[in-house]
């Protein structure tokens, strides 16, 4: 008779997906596949992401499908059980329009951007044309990546051999881009006729290994985008010249900005980031000094004795009650209210001045005695 220390307690069963979160994630983050990746359908999820809810149109066709896909992932009696009559009555999945055409949708867009990412010519003294080897590779997991969402999965190995096979066909006399259509179709075909099966059960991994291997995809997927701007990529310079994006980022680092850059960063080292934000902000003018110097016509080291002997006298040249004309009293009504502001404005601002002015002083004297 067994104790009670022997008996092994169930795991609790899995929490049931949600048909509300599931299209609340749809409306809010359903573009970059945010509601699959809830339901367990990393594969889709990843393919929503780089195309963006494939394109839209899938995204929107999502509306009517998603209470299935709930079902499916909660293994609903009734998605099990119409399942297993598919595959009692198909040996193999049977072909779905809808699917061919997102293979040939998804492998294309993979391969072009695989090609796109390639640089067209020398980079750090290297030519890096053989990486558009790698576009076979790319139009062959587009098309497996599509053949396996849902109950349905195959090989990558049979898109893969179409797709390498097929490749040759860019070095002969066709029409522009005609070899990379054929390419395409062929490793969509070679999955369908030869790969495809049903996949009976689907294993399930724990949530942070999901959320690696698909931040890892993404990485690699945003790297190729981030390859094609940098070498293709042109911006419009002050002169109205296109310039390519990797001669711009080249300047940037040769040029006397990134020094000036590593100029403040060293400063920062000896004397703090407050130090340069504080610099920062006195340079931005909050509170209008620059100007206010300008009104009184002084300079920006003016003492504060100059600064209240100019505005006394300007305050006297331009008070309206000594002028008659009643055409330049407005004028002159208006530059005394400037001139009072500004000596207002200075003044708020004397006691900061004078401890800038004498932080300034003892760095000098402390520079002097180190020289």
């Amino acid at each position: 008779m067994p104790s009670k220390d022997d008996e092994v307690t169930p795991p609790p069963p899995p929490k049931k997906k949600s048909v509300f979160i599931a299209y609340f994630l749809w409306l809010f983050g359903g573009l970059f596949g945010a509601h699959h990746f809830y339901l367990g359908r990393d594969k889709q999820a990843f393919v929503w992401f780089t195309t963006l809810g494939s394109f839209k149109v899938g995204w929107l066709g999502d509306v009517s499908r998603i209470p299935r896909y709930v079902r499916q992932a909660n293994e609903d009696p009734r998605e099990i059980y119409t399942l297993a009559l598919k595959m009692n009555r198909n040996k193999k999945p049977p072909f779905s329009v809808n699917r061919f055409c997102a293979m040939l949708l998804i492998g294309y867009s993979w391969g072009q951007l695989m090609m796109s990412a390639v640089p067209p010519n020398e980079f750090l003294g290297i030519q890096r044309r053989y990486l558009n080897l790698l576009v076979p590779l790319f139009v062959a997991l587009g098309v497996w990546i599509v053949g396996n969402i849902g109950h349905e999965k195959g090989k990558l190995k049979w898109p893969l051999l179409a797709a390498y096979i097929a490749y040759p066909l860019r070095y002969y006399e066709y029409t522009e881009n005609m070899w990379f259509y054929l390419m395409v179709l062929a490793a969509a075909l070679a999955f369908d006729s030869f790969s495809k099966e049903w996949r009976k059960s689907h294993k399930k991994h724990g949530f942070i290994k999901r959320v690696a291997v698909f931040g890892l995809c993404a990485c690699l997927y945003l790297s190729l985008w981030c390859s094609y701007i940098y070498f293709y990529g042109t911006i419009t310079n002050s002169e109205g010249e296109e310039v390519p994006i990797y001669e711009a980022v080249y300047e940037f680092f040769t040029g006397s900005l990134w020094s000036d850059l590593c100029d403040v960063y060293k400063f920062a080292q000896h004397h703090g980031w407050y130090e340069v934000w504080k610099q920062v902000v006195d340079l931005s003018d909050p509170q209008d000094e620059q100007n206010a110097f300008k009104v009184l016509e002084l300079s920006a080291d003016a003492s504060q004795q100059e600064i209240t002997s100019n505005w006394r006298r300007l305050s006297r040249e331009y008070h309206p009650d000594k002028v008659k004309d009643e055409t330049l009293r407005k004028a002159a009504h208006e530059r005394f209210v400037e001139i009072q502001k500004a000596y207002e404005i200075l003044s708020n601002s004397k006691h900061r001045r004078n401890r800038r002015n004498k932080k300034d002083n003892s760095e000098a004297w402390v520079l002097n005695d180190e020289l």
